[in-house]
């Protein structure tokens, strides 16, 4: 459910994103989403109450030096960019869960929003990671928390981290459930792609060439 781009960051941008977000959530309970699996809510639920995670300082020092200039094109904002890249590393390497590869979901919010936080799909999905909006009201919070950065990588993290382990690991599979195209590969296949040429070098898969070789295996199974 890639959203289509949005005007550039300005107040003015924000505001009509925000309005049009809103007109968009009326309907977007009519449309089929992946997201309410049963089993997400106490997954979801349980990421929001863990608002703090603990990253190593070496490797964290490590993904912004490697990953900050990539973003710079996209994201203007020095403050904007260092959030998004602390909550993707603080979020992938949450202690006690499964970790997941920080340049994936890099890639994943790069084709999914642009890493736009203001995009909305055309059902309605809001954010980085294009998260339903019927998650805040589950869990007690305000629909338009779903722009802020770090709630929105949170929950879209364990709905990543949910279908990888629902899927044994496939990294293709998850991908086209977390965008409810199972059955197709070329969401997945884009997520991948972008992984592999833009988003590898600080992840778990070492070097750039190694997490290509991963990724093509791990489309299909």
């Amino acid at each position: 459910m890639p959203a289509t781009r949005s005007a550039p960051r300005a107040p003015r941008a924000a505001s009509a994103a925000l309005a049009a977000a809103a007109a968009l959530l009326a309907c977007a309970a009519a449309h089929a989403d992946p997201q309410r699996d049963p089993g997400l809510k106490n997954v979801v639920a349980g990421a929001i109450s863990q608002a703090e995670c603990f990253p190593d300082r070496f490797d964290s020092a490590v993904w912004y030096r490697l990953m900050e200039p990539r973003l710079r094109r996209t994201v203007p904002d020095p403050q904007e960019r260092v959030e998004i890249l602390k909550d993707v590393y603080c979020e992938t390497h949450r202690p006690g869960d499964t970790r997941l590869p920080p340049g994936l979901v890099m890639a994943l919010i790069d084709v999914e929003s642009g890493f736009d936080r203001w995009a909305v799909s055309s059902a309605g999905a809001v954010g980085l990671m294009q998260v339903m909006p019927f998650w805040p009201e589950q869990l007690g919070m305000k629909r338009w928390e779903l722009t802020h950065i770090a709630a929105n990588v949170r929950m879209g993290c364990a709905i990543l981290r949910f279908y990888l382990q629902a899927e044994h690991h496939s990294y293709g599979r998850a991908l086209a459930r977390y965008n409810g195209s199972t059955g197709h590969r070329n969401y997945s296949d884009a997520v991948l792609e972008r992984w592999g040429d833009h988003w590898t070098g600080a992840d778990d898969l070492g070097s750039g060439t190694r997490a290509a070789q991963v990724v093509r295996k791990s489309a299909g199974g």
